[in-house]
């Protein structure tokens, strides 16, 4: 590749699952590093395999990469509309003496590997139909026998230059003469991404460190093919925090379920973009701009990165903050519909009541679901009450001095928070009795939780007919409550 060619870069999803974090991670290191050198990000889907694929999770993958805001710039490609392609490769290989057939069948193999394993030896094809004379290979496809396409590996040592790791190694011996196309005439995982990048022009790969192993194959395919390799970087894997890679079959969420519960794009792709990768800097908040910015694949870590979710939750809560609450309400709004809560009609209405909630909870939230399961109560409010807050605060002490409260707030000329702050103090006072004897059952009646924003600034918002039925209602509560 020369110095002066485009950057080419591409992330191939396989649709037998929704978009992974990993596969996200790994999308989003060679967005940012197409960006950065003004090059192209391009989308592959690997589909070939029938069984695990299935079309209608295509447009999910793509979603949430447009939902990240990872956008590719050609049109996709299909593997699966480029199987006549794959064989051509494949027979130009056996035409040039890079690779030959085999005839061995699917039970002679696994005899062969049952005797490696009982005597101890590397489980490698051990070359029986590279020595099929001319005659006798001519003999076989006369009888119609089916065969594969094995690369033949050449003696020595394979190299490559990892943009990570450095200089990487492996000695032949350690690599068997594998399928690069099955009896079907089907090609195999490395044959169709070697074809694949080198159609599409791919200067560099940026993949998981898994695919080292690969690496090493590809790179016979190269040679075979007399095709130029592209560069090649293997980043750190994504962790759980037992140290298990994460994985869909594990049950780790996936791109979609963090969206549905609330995480931003912005946050997810800064997150992501720091795990295994470091901008030397002290910062952890970055914009995606910002990001291709300072990106370069020279700051990946050797070592595996540990996914933490605690630790995203964290980066969430950031780039809410960067919020106006107008922002946060376009995305709240919506979410509020979708529990129930309210109508998009009540909303559009009443949209500074919302900033209004929004304001006050926004220090409170760290997933924009929060706003949601924290703030039902200015929306929707069931008079239903939290078990251990009931228990605790629900007295027959409480009724009388929260039915004492509702007539002071109903008497009231303006109900203001600082107004229903001096009503409850003076009650406390002539009562002997501390605030937060008053403060707990107030935000009880009112709220039904035991938490939440400031008590009178709250009480405000929902303004004073709104609490003083509130109150009522709950000194109803408590005198049936059974003694």
């Amino acid at each position: 590749m020369s110095d002066s060619q485009m950057v080419r870069v591409r992330i191939a999803p396989s649709p037998s699952g929704y978009l992974h974090v990993g596969t996200a991670r790994t999308a989003i290191a060679n967005y940012l590093f197409a960006r950065h050198n003004k090059g192209r990000f391009l989308i592959r889907i690997e589909d070939t395999d029938a069984a695990r694929s299935d079309p209608a999770l295509v447009q999910p993958i793509l979603d949430s990469l447009n939902w990240l805001g990872v956008a590719w710039d050609e049109d996709i490609v299909y593997q699966s509309a480029r199987l006549g392609v794959y064989r051509e490769y494949a027979e130009a290989i056996l035409r040039r003496g890079a690779g030959y057939r085999c005839f061995c069948s699917l039970d002679l193999l696994e005899k062969d590997r049952r005797e490696a394993r009982e005597q101890k030896r590397p489980l490698h094809y051990n070359r029986r139909c590279l020595k099929l004379t001319p005659e006798e290979i001519d003999r076989k496809l006369a009888r119609g026998e089916e065969y594969a396409v094995r690369i033949r590996i050449p003696e020595g040592v394979t190299t490559f230059a990892d943009m990570v790791s450095g200089e990487l190694k492996r000695s032949n011996d350690e690599i068997e003469d594998f399928v690069i196309a099955r009896s079907d005439g089907s090609a195999t995982y490395n044959l169709a991404v070697v074809v694949d990048d080198h159609d599409m022009g791919i200067t560099h790969v940026i993949r998981g460190n898994d695919h080292i192993t690969n690496t090493f194959k590809q790179l016979h395919i190269y040679r075979a093919l007399d095709f130029t390799a592209p560069a090649f970087a293997h980043i750190p894997l994504l962790l759980r925090p037992d140290k298990r890679k994460v994985s869909k079959r594990l049950g780790d969420k996936d791109v979609g379920e963090y969206r549905q519960e609330g995480i931003l794009p912005e946050a997810l792709f800064n997150f992501l973009s720091l795990l295994g990768w470091s901008p030397k800097t002290n910062r952890e908040i970055y914009t995606p701009h910002e990001l291709v910015e300072i990106f370069t694949p020279d700051n990946f870590n050797v070592s595996n990165a540990i996914f933490d979710e605690e630790k995203l939750e964290a980066v969430n809560r950031e780039h809410i903050a960067k919020k106006t609450d107008h922002e946060l309400a376009v995305m709240v709004a919506p979410l509020l519909v979708e529990a129930g809560f309210t109508t998009k009609y009540w909303l559009e209405t009443r949209w500074e009541y919302l900033r209004s909630v929004i304001r006050l909870l926004r220090q409170r939230v760290r997933r924009i679901t929060d706003f949601v399961n924290l703030g039902s109560y200015f929306f929707d409010f069931d008079y239903s009450y939290d078990p251990a807050a009931d228990e605790k605060n629900f007295t027959p002490e409480a009724a009388e001095l929260l039915s004492d409260l509702a007539d002071r707030f109903a008497g009231l000329a303006a109900f203001t928070a600082p107004a229903a702050e001096s009503v409850l103090n003076e009650l406390a006072e002539e009562r002997g009795l501390k605030r937060a004897k008053l403060i707990h059952p107030v935000r009880l009646a009112v709220s039904g939780v035991p938490g939440g924003p400031g008590l009178f600034e709250m009480m405000e918002l929902l303004t004073g007919p709104v609490i003083v039925e509130r109150l009522i209602k709950a000194v109803e509560y408590i005198k049936k409550k059974p003694s």
